[in-house]
């Protein structure tokens, strides 16, 4: 079974937590996740209650132990963009979902990459079947 590495904004702001919640139920269906507590609605904007060195550690581990990388990417997340970062640089295939706001664009850091998969969507549905193509 394929191992996922799902990316959200944590410390970026928890406004989508019940949505990250059904996108790692969707990814579940395909793949394991290593990062389902990212999903966690109890998580707070503060992030785990660890050193930040701690929480570098670990999640690279998990980015470099993961056979793709599924980062939702709507809110904005200097974590999230240097998860990505690295995932190219370790030939980590990676998809960025992004759902289009009038107030807000996509960084063209992610946008622009060869190396990223970016699909808008609109409804969860949408994102089960892009996340299922990804995947396959």
């Amino acid at each position: 079974m394929k191992k996922v590495y799902f990316a959200c904004s944590i410390r970026g702001g928890r406004d989508d937590a019940e949505l990250y919640a059904e996108l790692v139920q969707i990814i579940k269906e395909h793949a394991e996740v290593l990062t389902e507590i990212f999903a966690d609605k109890k998580l707070t904007p503060q992030g785990m209650n660890k050193p930040a060195w701690e929480i570098w550690e670990t999640d690279l581990a998990w980015v470099q132990q993961a056979d793709a990388v599924i980062a939702e990417v709507t809110n904005p997340s200097l974590g999230v963009g240097y998860e990505i970062a690295k995932a190219e640089e370790w030939g980590k295939p990676v998809l960025a979902l992004y759902r289009p706001r009038p107030e807000r664009k996509l960084s063209a850091m992610v946008l622009g990459s060869p190396r990223v998969t970016n699909h808008e969507y609109r409804t969860t549905a949408e994102a089960s079947d892009i996340i299922a193509a990804f995947l396959a």
